[in-house]
């Protein structure tokens, strides 16, 4: 969509949903790496192995979610939580069952889904890469 008008309306809904998907992302890493939040696996004040794959996703998930606020490197950072996120849905939902409301999944696909669009939307005017790209010319 870059190169292409937008209206008002579809840059500020585009802008909020990055911010909003940004905000509510960073504290799954946050429980992971820092115990906030009830903690790693809900006790409080726990964490994940920092060398791990969990310890990963929650790096991934905290420093990622604050990219994707900020709108920084926005396309290849939610390129790579997009598929992130489906690996933990393969991983840690799916053979729970087939449906997401059954294995708990539907967060896990909606957040793929949401960052998949991201990287092919970009971070919208009011972002870091935006900024950027004013500057540029």
């Amino acid at each position: 969509m870059v190169g292409q008008s937008r209206s008002k309306y579809q840059s500020l809904g585009l802008n909020l949903l990055r911010i909003m998907t940004g905000f509510l992302f960073i504290p799954h890493g946050a429980q992971k790496l820092f115990g906030l939040f009830g903690g790693f696996g809900g006790q409080s004040g726990a964490t994940a192995p920092l060398f791990s794959l969990l310890g990963l996703a929650g790096f991934l998930e905290f420093f990622g979610g604050v990219a994707i606020l900020l709108g920084l490197f926005t396309r290849p950072v939610a390129f790579i939580l997009s598929g992130q996120m489906a690996v933990a849905y393969f991983m840690a939902h799916a053979p729970n069952g087939f449906w997401p409301v059954q294995n708990r999944g539907e967060l896990v696909v909606l957040y793929a889904f949401v960052f998949l669009f991201l990287a092919a939307a970009d971070g919208g005017g009011l972002s870091v890469d935006g900024l950027l790209r004013k500057q540029k010319g």
